[in-house]
């Protein structure tokens, strides 16, 4: 193929100019008959400029040069059609469409390159990772280094080793084995996007055309070619034009000189000197001075009659081949023609398959679309250890039940968060020091009921903040929804606030103000709400207050809030926020820290104005232990209670009586010496539950009607701090 770059350089094709130091000339460009610039691709950098150029495949870039020459005014998009996307050497999978396009419309663009990796798995269910084809230009050492960098720093998990097993009979080969309990599709996709796995590439196609620096577009370039090659068979027909008329003249000599043999002889005999031969022949027969010189120069072969018919037969072929160069530089089409027809010819003789394929979908990493979106449960721990786990692996058992060990935990360190969704919904972590964080819910480790699982600091960041709050959203694109639903939050100190969803849509790695905290204060809970909600806060002294989403106003962002509830001294604090809607048929469900609870009807908390004290909800004793939270629950829900030792029971609302609002209630869980619950969550019950483990059966303690004054109903004030 090197040698098409050299075709028909000596007829004078190109110009030439002096080299470096004067002593040679040199070409200014070579008369190639490769189209160079789409076929092999090319980057430089210069004084304000640079240019990248992708390689593309033979068979389609003269596929399309072909049919340029057919039809000139041929659009773009016929032309992108046919030559698709660019075509790498080393192979790989071109990922997305629209950037290459664009590159192909305007000159500037952007391909995305994924390595070829296909997931094995062996009979015991384990997957591996085989790579075997890297991008463009990818050092496949650096390649290595970079995976294991990300496997110690914990960027990427689930991977047990990185060989690689490269050699002459399988050509490249690099294997990653997957740990147990990992999906090999997942891994992959973060290898995708933290690794040169998948490596991006600009497109800059910047050429000089007649010295002067231009963006060529696909169908410019094409062109460009097009009249290059145009311009050497032009210069190369006429070159070999003037050949043949040089090479007939001197034949058209030789034709005389043979039809008048005797008397050549015999001028040439009767010349004292060869000058006096040729001057003889020049004037006896009006030849020319080359005729008369090729003459005298002739052989005595030439004389026989073979030799006479060949020199007729040459001159007879240079006539024709003279009249089809002129006929050639005197027609375009016939120009163009050449053009197509050496371009087949390399197709017939170099042109292979695309070595790159082509998935024709959007650049970006998809990852959900490789993981189910099934129902989980994140824990996150009070030391901030958080995973993902198929709530499918929590049993549902019986009131008063033991448990099961759900999370091991580290020494002095405790559930604090259980919350329920589906692999592909977006968490919204709220801080303490009321900071907004975005993740997926796919993004956290998955990890079994009982591991640890990972330091959410080394997954978001934290810094020395401390999650406290989220919700759930299923979609942040949806601007309907995100702007005719709030989020509501409450501080520990009674303060309560509403703010429009839509402000908390644009994730942002280094997070956002959610809402602004108060000294010796710091944020519980957040609740997704439509506006037409009601909210009860529950206080740690057995207290309630309900009152409407109306009687808070939507606030900005970065506001303090209003006050919600009115604390029952220094020590007293928020427990939980209940956001319901009247005509759901909930109950409200209080729980103790010493394992006591129990449901009422909503209908006996009365609505009252925000800021008052509230009303009775627990009778809170020394033996039940102040309120550990407020939930509302349907009869179907499931109650997930999580110690601060790590022991769960899931059990259904429906085991749990409604009782009067200020009763103790009754035992839902046997806590051991020391023990206290840490956290509760409501579960939508699932169809496929466990048998229940054998567990000791508490006995439920139906307490008899405390006291029920309900002093300290009074409105509050609206004490707004924004």
């Amino acid at each position: 193929v090197s040698q098409l770059m050299l075709a028909d350089l000596s007829k004078d094709t190109v110009d030439f100019q002096l080299n470096f130091d004067d002593t040679l000339k040199e070409p200014t460009v070579l008369p190639t008959k490769l189209p160079n610039l789409l076929i092999n691709g090319a980057a430089g950098i210069a004084v304000g400029m640079a240019t990248n150029m992708m390689p593309h495949n033979l068979s389609d870039v003269v596929d399309a040069i072909v049919a340029t020459v057919d039809n000139p005014d041929i659009d773009i998009e016929e032309l992108i059609d046919i030559v698709k996307a660019p075509d790498f050497p080393t192979g790989g999978t071109i990922y997305g469409i629209q950037g290459v396009k664009e590159g192909f419309r305007t000159g500037r663009g952007r391909v995305v390159i994924r390595a070829k990796a296909d997931i094995h798995s062996n009979d015991r269910g384990k997957e591996t990772i085989i790579v075997s084809e890297i991008p463009y230009q990818v050092n496949k050492a650096n390649l290595l280094i970079k995976i294991k960098d990300l496997i110690v720093d914990g960027k990427i998990e689930g991977i047990s080793e990185v060989r690689d097993e490269s050699g002459r009979r399988d050509g490249l080969r690099i294997v990653i084995e997957i740990k147990r309990d990992y999906m090999a599709s997942v891994v992959l996709s973060k290898l995708y996007k933290y690794t040169p796995l998948q490596t991006s590439y600009g497109i800059n196609n910047i050429a000089l055309v007649n010295g002067r620096p231009i963006t060529l577009n696909l169908k410019m370039m094409i062109e460009e070619f097009i009249k290059f090659r145009i311009e050497v068979i032009v210069r190369r027909t006429q070159y070999d034009l003037e050949k043949a008329e040089e090479r007939a003249h001197i034949l058209e000599g030789l034709l005389v000189a043979l039809d008048n043999l005797d008397e050549v002889i015999a001028l040439i005999r009767a010349s004292k000197t060869v000058e006096d031969a040729r001057n003889g022949l020049m004037a006896t027969f009006e030849l020319s001075e080359i005729q008369a010189r090729a003459i005298l120069e002739m052989r005595l072969q030439k004389l026989t009659g073979l030799e006479r018919e060949k020199v007729k037969e040459e001159y007879e072929e240079l006539q024709v081949k003279i009249a089809n160069y002129k006929a050639i530089l005197a027609s375009e089409q016939m120009q163009r023609d050449i053009v197509k027809e050496e371009q087949i010819e390399l197709k017939e003789e170099f042109g292979d398959e695309r070595n790159t394929d082509i998935i024709f979908a959007d650049g970006e990493i998809n990852i959900e679309d490789l993981i189910p979106n099934e129902e989980v449960v994140i824990t996150i721990s009070h030391l901030g250890y958080i995973k993902r786990t198929k709530s499918d692996e929590y049993r549902t058992q019986s009131r008063g039940g033991r448990g099961a060990r759900g999370s091991k935990t580290k020494n002095e360190d405790f559930i604090e968060h259980v919350l329920i969704a589906n692999a592909h919904d977006y968490m919204l972590l709220f801080t303490s020091g009321g900071i907004c964080l975005w993740l997926r819910a796919f993004e956290i480790p998955i990890a079994t009921k009982g591991s640890t699982g990972r330091n959410i600091k080394n997954i978001v960041q934290l810094g020395d903040d401390k999650v406290k709050a989220y919700i759930i959203v299923k979609d942040l694109k949806d601007e309907e929804f995100l702007n005719n639903n709030y989020i509501v939050f409450a501080t520990k100190r009674g303060v309560i606030k509403k703010t429009i969803l839509e402000a908390y849509s644009r994730p942002r790695v280094n997070g956002i103000q959610a809402i602004g905290i108060n000294d010796g204060d710091e944020l519980l809970e957040a609740k997704l709400t439509n506006g037409e909600m009601q909210i009860l806060l529950g206080v740690k002294s057995g207290r309630a207050i309900r009152f409407p989403e109306e009687k808070v106003r939507s606030m900005g962002r970065t506001a303090t809030g209003v006050r919600g509830v009115r604390l029952n001294g220094p020590d007293d604090e928020v427990v939980g926020l209940v956001c319901i809607n009247t005509e759901d048929e909930k109950t409200i469900m209080v729980v103790s820290a010493n394992g006591y609870g129990k449901r009422s009807p909503i209908d006996e908390y009365r609505v009252t104005g925000r800021g008052g004290k509230g009303v009775k909800t627990m009778n809170i004793t020394g033996k039940t232990g102040p309120l550990i939270t407020i939930k509302a629950v349907a009869e179907d829900d499931d109650l997930m209670i999580v110690t601060q030792s790590g022991i769960t029971i899931r059990l259904p609302i429906s085991d749990v009586r409604v009782m009067g609002r200020a009763t103790q209630g009754v035992k839902v869980i046997n806590l051991g010496d020391g023990e206290f619950i840490a956290d509760v969550a409501v579960i939508p019950v699932s169809d496929d539950e466990d048998e229940p483990e054998d567990m000791e059966n508490a006995d439920g303690e139906d307490n008899q009607e405390a006291d029920n004054s309900e002093s300290g109903d009074s409105e509050g004030t609206d004490d707004t701090t924004e």
